[in-house]
């Protein structure tokens, strides 16, 4: 019966797959480790504390996070342009998911 069920599952129709294609990529988790951890944040907080990633890179990824409804910017309309970036309730239903895996790296990590 198992060996059946997996030959006939397909992954992309998986919640693991769904949640991967949510949050992968180099910078993604830590996008929302950081805005976990800090509740509100600019893009230049945000860049500060990624360090080697590029405007183009950053803002990308925030704007996929955004399209995923994971994350929520909002815009300022004032001079120069202030724009801050916080979790969704979706994406604060990640906090359990990041909190396990910084718990597993900590626990195992050499």
């Amino acid at each position: 019966m198992i060996k059946t069920y997996i030959e006939n599952a397909n992954f992309e129709d998986t919640g693991f797959s769904y949640t991967l294609s949510l949050i992968s990529g180099k910078h993604k988790m830590v996008i929302l480790y950081c805005l976990m951890e800090f509740e509100v944040v600019r893009f230049n907080q945000l860049k500060r504390y990624l360090k080697n990633i590029t405007d183009k890179t950053l803002s990308n990824n925030l704007k996929e996070l955004e399209s995923d409804k994971l994350i929520i910017r909002k815009e300022y309309p004032q001079i120069p342009p202030k724009v801050e970036y916080r979790l969704s309730e979706k994406g604060k239903s990640l906090v359990t998911v990041l909190d396990q895996l910084c718990i597993w790296g900590e626990n195992n990590k050499e």
